[in-house]
């Protein structure tokens, strides 16, 4: 289908729905005119139309939050479009991942009906992380603790999990669950700077698990 064979509506705007392509989060809901979704084809770079400055905008052209569209999608009355997006920071102006972070309701099924909920959490929050470091590595030392760890290389990395290591073992003979949780999460957290240091992404890690559970 073409550009102009989509239903636009009377003011020339179709809603857009923007999903990270890889956690599957909703990020957004806005506008694009047929300019803006022209634009988006072209460039891979989400462009929309602010309907209160009236105006096209290009996501992260200010606050570098660029998000990299993978594809762009229509529904099936073609009145509706979905760009799927790899972001590189956050989506919503507050800071947040993505402008759905209030809770109105919530497993509203009844508790217990929704299993695998802690691992899509789980989950969610590693690649949070992986976008905060790729997002952190050109600031300066001074400022970000990441920053710091990348310009230390693998020497400096790999000696902060050797210590987190060691921690997370006394914390396990203290029998510590609090203690446990924070040093595993310290472990992870150094563990994904090394990898993005060393160029390996969770994608690797996920397939290389996948394939010895076989």
């Amino acid at each position: 289908m073409s550009v102009e064979a989509l239903c636009w509506g009377d003011d020339g705007l179709l809603p857009v729905i923007v999903q990270d392509a890889r956690s599957k989060d909703v990020l957004t809901l806005a506008y694009a005119n047929r300019e803006a979704l022209a634009r988006t084809l072209e460039t891979r770079s989400t462009w929309l139309w602010s309907r209160s400055r009236g105006a096209l905008w290009n996501k992260g052209e200010t606050s570098g939050n660029v998000q990299h569209v993978v594809a762009v999608r229509y529904d099936c009355d073609a009145d509706a479009l979905l760009y799927l997006v790899e972001p590189t920071g956050p989506a919503c102006h507050t800071g947040a991942v993505t402008c759905f972070h209030n809770v109105l309701a919530e497993r509203l099924g009844g508790a217990g009906e929704s299993p695998g909920n802690s691992a899509v959490e789980f989950v969610r929050a590693i690649e949070h992380l992986e976008r905060v470091i790729e997002q952190r590595r050109g600031a300066s030392v001074d400022a970000s603790y990441v920053s710091k760890l990348l310009h230390g290389g693998v020497d400096r990395i790999g000696k902060k999990i050797g210590e987190e290591a060691t921690e997370v073992v006394i914390a396990a003979k203290n029998h510590d669950h609090d203690e446990l949780t924070w040093e595993v999460s310290d472990l992870l957290f150094h563990t994904l700077v090394l990898m993005h240091e060393q160029g390996v992404t969770i994608d690797d890690v996920g397939r290389e698990l996948l394939r010895r559970a076989k």
